[in-house]
């Protein structure tokens, strides 16, 4: 039996790893570029753009969904999606805290 030991690290640490393994995907960017440039859009449309099938722009949207970047509004047999911003500011800020503590980290130097 697999188990995953992430809970022994911090909550930070847990968040950031989140964050950057549901970016680790460029159809993933790609949704959340599209999104950004036009406001809102339906999955659809998204497939559209991207060479991508709507199988596969569901699958992404839903990674996406499940850890909060993005707003969504049912309507009828079409979902119309938005980027949370509000979302992404938050893991904007705790990437720039993780990386601002690894960059402190740096300068201090390693003893061998």
């Amino acid at each position: 039996m697999t188990y995953t030991k992430s809970t022994a690290f911090e909550v930070n640490l847990q968040e950031v790893a989140k964050f950057a393994k549901v970016l680790a995907h460029p159809a993933r960017l790609a949704i959340l570029q599209h999104l950004s440039k036009c406001c809102t859009c339906i999955s659809g449309d998204i497939a559209n753009e991207l060479p991508l099938s709507r199988a596969t722009v569901s699958q992404h949207l839903q990674e996406l969904k499940n850890l909060g970047l993005l707003k969504y509004q049912v309507n009828g047999v079409k979902v119309c999606y938005e980027v949370d911003k509000e979302m992404l500011m938050n893991y904007k800020q705790a990437l720039d805290n993780f990386f601002n503590i690894g960059l402190h980290e740096l300068t201090c130097g390693c003893k061998k």
